[in-house]
């Protein structure tokens, strides 16, 4: 036998045998991961994953992916941690869960026989071809993913280019943008961060960044220690996935040659996860002096400031100073030392003061979802100094950002100032008027805070409301905001409007003598120490509730506005819609509290003595009329609003703005008379006002009815009164203009037949009959006009004069 036979048959022989241990099947990678690692590593992979949770909104996202496509889980940075946390976390929950790892080679977490098996396929593969066999060429990948199985690939990492770039390696992206095109079914990449730490990220890197890696991409040793250290700190944020279809057959793209489209993909892709983790940590952190170098450098600004300079025959020197010192007096200086310090502080003095913050979640994450999309605006209503601490508080608490905030200068004094700074107070005066280059200063500075990417929180209200309900907007932040979207500092906005209220407000006092005419003291040094008292009291709860968030984008394309030719009116006029709109739905989102209920029952009252069950009565008819309203209602009306009610009573009674009639009466009953306390009625005003916004279309439409002064009215006699009263109280009460008054009323007629009140006639086709009960409840609404008709009664008796 010769050598050459010999060698044949020794390979048919080897052949033979690589076919029965691999039983003819040749499609075993090293970047497929099984799961079954063996029970120590399952053991330890197991211990660090399940200290990371998962939200709720996460999963529903993911669940409703499981039936529809190819899944593809992204991540900006090479990690094996990444792939094994959602490979173990997602195959608990049955998920869609990535058993491929694209680039990835999973040698050590193999099982020993598998192993043997890929190295026997390679073996042979390279003997045949004298190369590694791919699982990209041989179509493995590709088959796998439309089998059904998932998958996990990175985008940035310097090997992974340079074998793309220099040695022509496959591109994953190409991969499936390839898979897109010879498929019916979509594929969908979903964009996600595990972000280990809430730090913002800083440009220059420090010692331990250099070790241990960076807070945006930490080493093995760094992500363990805060997993076992504190795990609280680890957010997983996934964004919304982007149809792979989709994003092909935009115009833009379909033009493009595959490679372009591909680095089209991953320059998208990398920026969703960059806005990911910016939610999270919030923008790269620049120094202050670096702040004011990019403003004061900007071309058009210093176009500006040499014109000024002309204008005002000043050097150009003494004009930069004074910009420069503007912006020093208006800049926070945004340190997450103050943060964390802040938080500490506040949790304790929270927990003191009040019996709870009652947050709306749901509305919390909806906000948070919106804001991995572009930056907000929040637009919290005013009613305390502690509105700037709350927000701020709970974004923190929440891992989110927190925010920059526009303050008032008055709250500039030593030592807040410098601590509110640090939080990310940014510093504004109370008027602009004949400050030129500070207006254009301060606009300046708020297009930059946009263009990094920061949240900013404004008050729209301009100051604390001290009447209770929400004032009308002022739109000078607004103006800023919107032309900054304008010059392009950012793609995009969301204004997110918030509700605080309170149980009882801490600057109670203070109100009350202001409304009666006394003179606001200025906040400083002397007013912080006597707040220590404020340590002492219980506030009851506070309640914060979010709306949904107005995209800028949208609300434009709405309006159908051409935003490269805006003229100053349409500016204008745009503003203030958007202004009303945001008022409306703060009002739509507020809390009726048990205090807001029985501060009505009793100033709605006709005379000055009244009984507890008048008192009731009128509590009840408010109550099913917020009911039937859908209105949010504090937790205690929703558990048990009797004794809720009951407990207000207590505590008005024992701050004395109720005293029984009969001072010998020891215990309260339906038959027990009281009496307000005149110089209290300003508070129970306050208290009343926190929740007036539910109850003004009925009393405009009550009203409308009481006017006619007979038992039988028709629903259209009703309109021109009504509209003469929303008009007449334009400045006091938003309402939405695209709700006619038409329908208004018809909506506040069926609330009143719900509960008795009216009546339809069965001789006399639309119109309605007023019950002997409903003209009482028909006047209990009406009354919560009655101080402001009074008021403004006064004030044109005065003028008249």
């Amino acid at each position: 036998m010769t050598f050459i036979s010999k060698f044949n048959s020794l390979k048919t022989k080897t052949r033979r045998f690589i076919d029965r241990i691999l039983g003819n099947d040749y499609d075993r990678y090293s970047c497929y991961y099984p799961g079954n690692t063996g029970f120590w590593s399952s053991i330890l992979i197991n211990r660090f994953t399940s200290r990371i949770n998962l939200e709720q909104n996460d999963l529903d996202r993911l669940e409703a992916l499981k039936e529809e496509g190819v899944v593809i889980y992204a991540g900006k940075y090479k990690s094996m941690f990444d792939f094994l946390f959602y490979h173990t976390a997602l195959k608990e929950k049955g998920l869609a869960y990535p058993a491929i790892g694209f680039d990835f080679k999973f040698i050590f977490l193999q099982p020993v026989k598998r192993l043997a098996r890929i190295f026997l396929i390679q073996l042979d593969y390279f003997l045949n071809h004298l190369s590694l066999k791919s699982p990209y060429a041989s179509g493995y990948i590709s088959r796998k993913l439309l089998e059904g199985t998932s998958g996990f690939l990175f985008l940035i990492e310097r090997r992974a280019f340079y074998k793309r770039f220099v040695k022509q390696s496959p591109d994953p992206l190409t991969l499936l943008i390839d898979l897109q095109n010879k498929t019916e079914k979509n594929v969908y990449i979903v964009p996600q961060a595990i972000v280990f730490g809430t730090h913002p990220v800083r440009r220059e890197a420090g010692f331990f960044s250099l070790l241990f890696g960076s807070q945006e991409n930490p080493g093995i040793i760094k992500r363990l220690v805060t997993l076992l250290k504190s795990p609280d700190k680890v957010s997983v944020e996934i964004a919304e996935p982007v149809n792979l279809k989709t994003f092909l057959e935009n115009y833009e793209v379909s033009r493009l040659e595959q490679e372009f489209q591909t680095h089209r993909l991953r320059s998208h892709l990398v920026d969703i996860i960059n806005r990911l983790r910016r939610s999270v940590t919030g923008p790269e952190i620049k120094s202050r002096q670096e702040i004011t170098e990019d403003i004061l450098t900007e071309r058009s600004l210093q176009e500006f400031m040499a014109d000024y300079a002309v204008r005002n025959d000043q050097s150009l020197a003494l004009t930069h100073k004074k910009a420069a010192s503007y912006i020093k007096e208006i800049a926070a200086n945004y340190n997450i030392k103050n943060i964390q310090f802040g938080e500490l502080v506040l949790s304790r003095v929270f927990r003191t003061i009040f019996e709870g913050l009652v947050i709306d979640q749901e509305g919390l994450q909806t906000m948070k979802d919106k804001s991995k999309q572009a930056p907000l605006i929040l637009i919290p209503c005013h009613k305390s100094h502690l509105d700037y601490l709350l927000i701020p508080y709970i974004m923190y608490k929440n891992k989110m950002p927190s925010p920059h905030i526009a303050a008032g200068k008055n709250l500039s004094f030593w030592p807040l100032g410098p601590l509110f700074r640090g939080a990310g107070a940014f510093f504004l005066r109370r008027t602009f008027k004949g400050a030129e280059l500070y207006t254009v200063i301060f606009k300046a500075y708020v297009k930059k805070l946009l263009f990094e990417g920061f949240n900013i929180k404004i008050f729209i209200e301009g100051g604390r409301s001290r009447s209770g309900k929400l004032l009308s907007p002022k739109f000078g932040m607004l103006n800023m905001v919107f032309n900054a979207y304008l010059q392009n500092a950012c793609d995009n906005l969301y204004f997110a409007p918030i509700f605080v209220g309170y149980d009882r407000v801490l600057e109670e006092n203070s109100y009350l003598k202001e409304l009666e005419g006394g003179k606001k003291d200025p906040e400083n040094l002397s007013q912080l120490i006597k707040a220590r008292k404020f340590l002492k009291k219980k506030y009851g709860k506070v309640y914060i509730n979010f709306g949904e968030p107005i995209s800028l984008n949208d609300y434009v394309r709405e309006k159908k506005l051409n935003t490269r030719h805006m003229n100053s009116p349409e500016t204008k006029q745009v503003i203030e819609d958007l202004g009303y709109k945001l008022i409306n739905s703060i009002n739509s989102i507020s809390v009726v509290t048990p205090h807001a209920i029985i501060a009505s029952a009793i100033l709605n009252c006709y005379s000055s003595r009244f009984s507890k069950k008048e008192m009731m009565d009128r509590s009840e008819t408010y109550m099913n009329h917020i009911i039937y309203f859908n209105a949010n209602l504090a937790d205690t009306l929703t558990v048990d609003p009797s004794t809720a009610l009951n407990h207000v009573i207590d505590i008005f009674i024992q701050r004395n703005f109720l005293e029984m009639a009969d001072e010998e009466e020891e215990e309260i009953s339906d038959n027990t008379y009281f009496i307000v306390k005149d110089n209290k009625r300003p508070i129970l005003d306050y208290y009343k006002n926190n929740s007036i916004s539910y109850f003004i279309p009925a009393a405009y439409t009550s009203t409308s009815i009481l006017e006619k002064d007979i038992l039988m009215f028709y629903a259209q006699d009703l309109e021109e009164t009504y509209r003469f009263l929303q008009d007449l109280f334009l400045d006091e009460f938003s309402f939405n203009e695209e709700i006619s008054c038409e329908e208004y009323i018809d909506k506040c007629l069926h609330a009143f037949m719900d509960d008795g009140i009216i009546v339809p006639s069965n001789a006399v086709p639309e119109a309605y009959h007023i019950t002997s009960e409903g003209l009482r409840k028909l006047r209990c609404f009406s009354q919560f006009l009655y101080p402001f008709l009074e008021s403004y009664k006064t004030t044109l008796t005065f003028f008249e004069k």
